[in-house]
């Protein structure tokens, strides 16, 4: 399986492969059941919608209210819009309802999601939840996996223009907003996030032109990134790539980078935030060749471990999960760049 995604598997210690496909489009609709929605309808109007994605266009005819989703991260969203949906995929973290605590904060009393397998779609499972809508923005759908999901329900997979698992968090909220008749919402929760950013830019101003890098240790291997999440917060802060990691991204290709112990000199940034995954004993952290590095030895390493809140909400990524992790990272950020390296960075637990 290739190593070119953001996010851990279930054995924590290996990436996600990229789903390939070609288009196609297969409109289905699925008569709705009862619903697990926030509370009505919002007002908000245009049904029917048609979403182009990567397989096609996708048309939904009412307002869903049964939503099953297969994305890594699609359930924050839908819950950040209002709805609770009814099946969701595991990730990682191994949580109720694959829902971590600011998910489930925004599920309340209503029924947690059936979880579904992390590795192969269960399409009887996804059936028999009886969706309206299913929802894969957030994937790396196959052409094979979106026509059999397409025959269950109307089914909006990843967008064309971007790489499978590399939507901006912008555009899944407003193509999941139109799928769920939730346009204005969406743009609300864009709108508010994107207000964050620039007041933390305005309050920081040492971010803008400093030096910011993504980095994971899996089982002992290191992983440089270009793009995912961590990388596209940074950027959004004001941190640019240093130059040596950006030079091992050439051109279009934006994959994953492994480095050797010899390499590790390309960690060497203004901040560096290191996720550890697998066993604590093998990370990187641990290695003299890590340790001697002056970003680590000033203090500038942020290392974030599989199961913390911070590594969670930073992986995550989403409307619910962003406020989280800029309360989490933007203090360690500013110790980090202060200029005194005896300022110390508050260890993430």
């Amino acid at each position: 399986m290739s190593r070119n995604t953001f996010g851990p598997l279930s054995s924590g210690i290996s990436r996600r492969g990229l789903l390939g496909g070609a288009g196609v489009l297969l409109l289905t609709a699925c008569a709705p059941g009862k619903g697990n929605d926030a509370g009505g309808s919002s007002g908000e109007d245009g049904f029917p919608v048609r979403i182009d994605h990567k397989h096609g266009t996708t048309e939904i005819r009412r307002r869903p209210k049964r939503v099953v989703t297969v994305g890594l991260t699609d359930q924050d969203t839908v819950l950040a819009l209002g709805t609770a949906p009814v099946g969701t995929r595991e990730w990682f973290g191994g949580k109720d309802g694959a829902l971590w605590p600011w998910a489930r904060e925004a599920l309340g009393q209503r029924d947690l999601p059936e979880v579904l397998a992390r590795e192969e779609l269960e399409f009887e499972r996804i059936a028999a939840l009886n969706p309206d809508v299913i929802i894969g923005v957030n994937s790396g759908l196959s052409e094979q996996e979106y026509t059999k999901l397409s025959r269950i329900a109307p089914t909006v997979a990843q967008p064309a223009e971007f790489a499978n698992f590399s939507v901006p968090w912008q555009d899944m909220t407003r193509i999941i907003g139109r799928a769920l008749g939730r346009r204005d919402k969406a743009e609300q929760l864009v709108g508010d996030i994107e207000s964050r950013f620039e007041d933390i830019k305005s309050r920081h101003p040492r971010f803008e032109g400093a030096t910011g890098l993504l980095a994971t240790s899996i089982s002992g291997e290191v992983w440089v990134y270009a793009e995912g999440p961590a990388p596209r917060l940074l950027r959004s802060l004001g941190f640019r790539m240093p130059r040596a990691a950006s030079e091992l991204f050439s051109g279009e290709n934006r994959e994953p980078v492994q480095l050797s112990k010899e390499r590790l000199g390309v960690l060497e940034s203004d901040v560096l935030l290191l996720g550890i995954y697998g066993a604590p004993e093998d990370s990187v952290s641990r290695q003299q060749v890590y340790q001697q590095l002056d970003t680590v030895r000033q203090g500038r390493d942020i290392t974030m471990p599989r199961g913390s809140t911070l590594n969670g909400a930073v992986s995550f990524a989403s409307p619910l999960s962003l406020p989280i992790a800029l309360d989490g990272l933007v203090p360690r950020l500013a110790a980090a760049i202060d200029g005194d390296p005896s300022t110390k960075v508050e260890p993430v637990r």
